[in-house]
Formats: C-alpha cells, structure tokens, sequence
C-alpha cells in the first residue's frame, strides 16, 4: 500500500469498540450463581491483562501502564497505555503497575489506550445467564486496531458481537492538505478472518463519508450441548431440548436487535 507522506506527525484517532455476548442456559438459581462465578475467575483482571498485553503485540504497541481492577461483587476492568515508538524499559517498568482487582483491564497508549470491561449477570427469574465483555482500542499513528479484531473475538465467549469502527480528526501531508482517512476500508467484515465470518450471520451499517463502520454479528449454530452449564442434554426430553434452545434463540435475537420481543 502507498504510503501517505505526512507533514508531521499521524493526528488521525482510530477508534475501535466493541462487545461480545455468550449467553447460557443454567436450570437452577445456584447453577446461574456458580455460572457466575466460573466467568468472573475465567475472566478476571490477570487474565485480561494477559489479552491485552498480546494486542499490544499483534498492533505493533509499546505498553506503558497497565491498570488492572477486579470488582466486588463481579466483573473486571484492565487499562493499558502505550506508545507507537519503542521506550526505554529502564523508564517504565509496566509491571510495577500491576495488580490484583476487579475485572476491568485498560492499557493505555501514547495519546491512545486499550480497555476491556466485563459485565457478568443472570436473569431474576428466567434461566439464563448472559456474560458481556466491552473493549475498546484507541489508537493514533500508524498503528491499527483492526489487526487485533480477529485475536480478540477468538479470546472470548462470542455468541453475539457488535463492533465500531471511526476514524477521526485529520492528518496533512507535505503540502498542506487535510486528510481525513489514510488507509482503505469497506467495511469491519474486511478484516474479520474467514474462518470467524463463516460462523456468523453479519450486517453493516456503515455512514463512509463520516468514516464510520458498523458490524452486528450472531453466531449461526445453536448446539445445545454448548450453552447448558447445569443440565446435560442426555438428561433433558425433545420438548425440554425444544423449550430451551427456543428461549435461548430469543435471548439471542433480542441482544442482536437491540428489542425486547414479547
């Protein structure tokens, strides 16, 4: 791809965000606690931290700070700064940053960051149980989120995900000219691997001259065997096996289209 010849430094933001669903089937009120409890250890602060450090990696970033926190009585949070150019590691020791928490993780950038909460929750009277993660990468420069997008939907539970993708600001090349976008792009799915597209049923909408880029995606094949957390199917009846993937087809469409259907 050509190059941009910039004038000075890379003043485009790239902002990408986005958030996963899993949902589960848990029969009883200690299964939906246990359920919660599994996901709250599965994701917690230090294994966030983990995800987001391997962005770092794959976009090409140097971590700066890392802030971890893990909540009471669930859910997590981790932060990550970080910076395109290489720093040197007697400076900045992210390590000492870390600690034990909640189960948020941001990694902040140089002018940019990366973070990732999680929101592990099951319904008051229902049997389900939904676990959602919000992340988000926000870059300047050269560096792009969209690298990561495939890593990051694979690291966690994914039945259904929506993502966001702007680009904001402007950049001049030598000549003075503003330049509002420096790379190609169509849509997310361009850059979502084959082999995570055709698990998924996906639709855009996308507002190109705002560079704005949106992805709703649902995943195609309900197996059952895969979102009960206290039940095995062998124990369950045709009409129970029917009962619970119809609940659990519902569930679905109403995250993916944003409506409570009755």
């Amino acid at each position: 791809m050509h190059k941009l010849k910039l004038h000075g430094f890379n003043n485009l933001t790239k902002s990408l965000s986005f958030c996963v669903y899993d949902i589960c089937y848990a029969k009883t009120a200690d299964g939906r606690a246990e359920y919660i409890t599994y996901i709250d250890e599965r994701y917690n602060a230090e294994r966030l931290t983990e995800i987001l450090k391997e962005t770092c990696s794959i976009i090409g970033a140097n971590i700066l700070n890392i802030a971890p926190q893990d909540y009471d009585p669930q859910g997590a949070s981790v932060t990550v700064l970080i910076s395109e150019e290489p720093i040197d590691s007697g400076a900045t020791d992210p390590a000492k940053h870390l600690g034990s928490s909640s189960n948020s993780v941001v990694a902040h950038l140089d002018k940019s960051h990366i973070c990732v909460h999680t929101y592990p929750e099951s319904h008051p009277e229902d049997e389900l149980c939904t676990f959602r993660a919000d992340i988000e990468v926000s870059t300047c420069g050269l560096i792009s989120p969209l690298k990561a997008l495939g890593y990051l939907i694979r690291q966690l539970e994914s039945d259904i995900v929506t993502v966001d993708y702007r680009v904001r600001g402007f950049t001049r090349d030598t000549t003075g000219v503003k330049h509002y976008i420096d790379h190609k792009i169509d849509s997310i799915q361009n850059f979502i691997p084959k082999d995570i597209e055709e698990l998924y049923n996906m639709v855009d909408a996308n507002v190109y001259s705002e560079n704005i880029f949106h992805t709703k995606m649902m995943v195609k094949n309900l197996d059952l065997k895969h979102y009960l957390f206290d039940a095995k199917l062998e124990q369950l009846s045709g009409e129970e096996k029917k009962r619970i993937s119809d609940r659990l087809y519902k569930e679905m469409q109403e995250i993916y289209y944003g409506c409570n259907f009755s």
